[in-house]
């Protein structure tokens, strides 16, 4: 296998992971490992699969081909340190990134994921993991902001147990039906969009308090 077709494999391991357990045996723990921290540490990796692929390979655990325990031990050891570095890097470059044209970030999806975290402030840490592409870019706006790095650590293991534990258990135990393996990602969103509004309606009727009361 060359470098072309070992880096397609990566990038869609969430199909092709029968093929990497086949091939490589216990060392796909590490090739997931990598995955999720690429995905969650590293902004220009935001395109790396994440929520199908804890749901895949949890499948592949009640298959009996991977250890459930194991694999989310790992997985969420991945995601905290991915945030962890993204954060950090965030925070050392600082505001720079909205005045100086990096080429290699993605400033659409920068301005998106500030908006959200100004919205929502540390919530967004944890929401942000059930979010394709802000999942990436939450904890690097939280280190450009200057976020507390206790708080951010609060909400990064937080935000990753709910993510981690929860789609590699619902993969272990739903992963075989076709109809919810196939439409993930809208589920995932509809559940994400279940928990924001009623922080957004909490936050409208504060607000619409607050003017009643001048």
């Amino acid at each position: 296998m060359d470098f072309v077709q070992l880096l397609d494999m990566l990038l869609h391991v969430d199909k092709t992971l029968g093929t990497l357990i086949a091939q490589y045996g216990t060392w796909v723990y590490i090739v997931l490992f990598l995955i999720i921290f690429a995905e969650t540490g590293v902004v220009v990796l935001f395109f790396f699969p994440g929520d199908t692929l804890l749901f895949i390979a949890g499948a592949f655990c009640a298959t009996g081909q991977m250890d459930l325990a194991l694999l989310i031990f790992l997985l969420l050891t991945a995601a905290v340190l991915g945030n962890t570095t993204n954060y950090w890097i965030g925070k050392a470059l600082g505001q720079r990134v909205f005045t100086h044209d990096y080429r290699w970030l993605n400033k659409d999806a920068l301005r998106r994921t500030h908006d959200f975290f100004e919205r929502h402030g540390g919530k967004t840490i944890i929401l942000a993991r059930f979010v394709p592409v802000v999942r990436t870019f939450a904890p690097f706006v939280a280190g450009v902001s200057a976020m507390p790095f206790t708080r951010f650590q609060f909400y990064n293991v937080t935000g990753a147990l709910a993510w981690v534990v929860s789609l590699c258990v619902a993969g272990y135990f739903f992963g075989n039906i076709p109809v919810i393996r196939d439409h993930l990602t809208t589920i995932v969103l509809i559940g994400v969009g279940a928990a924001v509004v009623p922080v957004a309606l909490g936050g409208l009727y504060k607000f619409s308090r607050r003017m009643l009361g001048r």
